[in-house]
């Protein structure tokens, strides 16, 4: 008994620390509140040091470990910039410039995770912006929202969709058949809604010499043709069906065998809180989970009404924007097999903990990252500006990416 209220308190004071973001009157941050989390779990005896070790799932850790490395070369060689800066010159409307945006990042995130992917495009988005004389903001919040949309589509697209993927034994080609589709119809959607909330702020831009005039970004051409080969490869060997943390991992490896980049460049771009924010929260999870209260949960809540598609997915949504949709969706990897452990209740919800991030600003890192970096720029996102495209997306998107999920599309 002793055990299970010290699990349950640690638990909650854990996750009010993920929901508020920090710890009032300390810089305890989400991080923080993790690891803390985890140690006192194992220390107040809620769970074995064993338990502690078999509860993180190192595959996940691994899988995005070895794709930070990947990306972080791809960012570094200015790949990125340029793939962007390819499509953005085809803009010759504010329309136009508008569905290059949702485009690149859309497409962009669904393969290399879409935190980075914001991170790499804001700067280059707002500059282009800036030559254009245009107002940045619509183009900005369709970054975010595609980035969020587009990572749908994949398993390397971000870290929720890894821990489920891990969980449900999904394979990667299997998960982008059934998700691809729904990604692209968000990306759709969400471009129709940013087009028509800020239609008379596009109707007036003209792009009358296009991009040709901004300047280019600084690539590295050996590194972008090596890291790029690497990623592709990479994909591919997702596709066929390798394990993907091996696989990720290889690729990173191969890609720190070069005479042009110091290691500590490619290791600083590597998000290592993010990787222990997450080996904490399996730990706090796998000690909530060792008192039993989720199964205690499940017959209250009752299986039958949490396994219905529509109150799941009302519930991931909720979770994800309360605690952030990785946080959510480490809550379902316990119950999972509860409620059915098929590949229908997986994809649920990974769709819809990633597609429940553009509700609000908050809903997601992708969307802190660009609003940070715009702020810095001059350029204000506030939360009721946001709210003006984030609630319609977000209904939409998970509307139809259910109904599709649903009829196997």
């Amino acid at each position: 008994m002793t055990h299970t209220a010290a699990a349950l308190t640690i638990f909650a004071l854990t996750y009010s620390v993920i929901a508020i973001g920090k710890l009032p009157w300390l810089r305890l941050d989400r991080t923080g509140a993790a690891f803390v989390g985890a140690v006192a779990m194992v220390i107040s005896g809620a769970i074995s040091e064993d338990a502690a070790r078999d509860a993180i799932d190192y595959r996940t850790l691994a899988l995005l470990l070895g794709m930070m490395i990947v990306v972080a070369n791809l960012r570094l060689s200015g790949a990125f910039a340029s793939f962007a800066r390819a499509l953005l010159l085809n803009a010759r409307s504010g329309y136009g410039l508008l569905a290059m945006t949702v485009a690149s990042s859309g497409v962009l995130a669904a393969f290399f995770i879409n935190d980075v992917v914001c991170l790499a495009l804001t700067p280059l988005l707002i500059g282009t912006c800036e030559m254009l004389g245009l107002d940045a903001l619509p183009f900005l919040i369709a970054l975010a929202t595609a980035s969020n949309i587009g990572s749908a589509a994949t398993i390397t697209g971000n870290p929720q969709n890894m821990i489920v993927a891990g969980f449900a034994h999904l394979h990667y080609s299997r998960f982008a058949v059934r998700l691809a589709p729904v990604a692209i119809a968000g990306l759709a959607i969400d471009y129709l809604i940013i087009a028509y909330v800020y239609r008379a702020t596009l109707s007036r831009a003209r792009l009358k010499n296009s991009l040709d005039g901004t300047r280019s970004q600084r690539t590295i051409p050996a590194l972008m043709i090596k890291s790029s080969l690497v990623a592709i490869a990479a994909l591919v060997c997702f596709a066929v069906g390798y394990p993907t943390h091996l696989v990720a991992l290889g690729a990173g490896a191969i890609l720190l065998f070069t005479r042009r980049l110091k290691p500590q460049r490619i290791f600083g771009m590597v998000d290592w809180t993010m990787l222990l924010m997450f080996a904490g929260l399996f730990v706090v999870v796998g000690g909530l989970e060792a008192t039993g209260v989720d199964r205690d949960a499940i017959k209250w809540l009752g299986i039958d009404r949490l396994a219905n598609p529509i109150m799941l997915s009302v519930a991931v949504t909720i979770l994800s924007n309360l605690v952030s949709n990785v946080p959510a969706v480490l809550l379902f990897r316990p119950i999972f097999p509860a409620l059915g452990g098929t590949e229908q209740i997986a994809l649920i919800i990974s769709a819809v903990s990633t597609l429940a991030g553009n509700l609000t600003v908050v809903g997601s890192i992708a969307n802190l990252i660009v609003i940070e970096q715009a702020r810095r720029h001059g350029v204000s996102i506030t939360f009721s500006e946001y709210l003006k495209v984030g609630i319609p997306v977000t209904i939409l998107t998970i509307a139809i990416g259910l109904a599709m999920i649903e009829i196997g599309l």
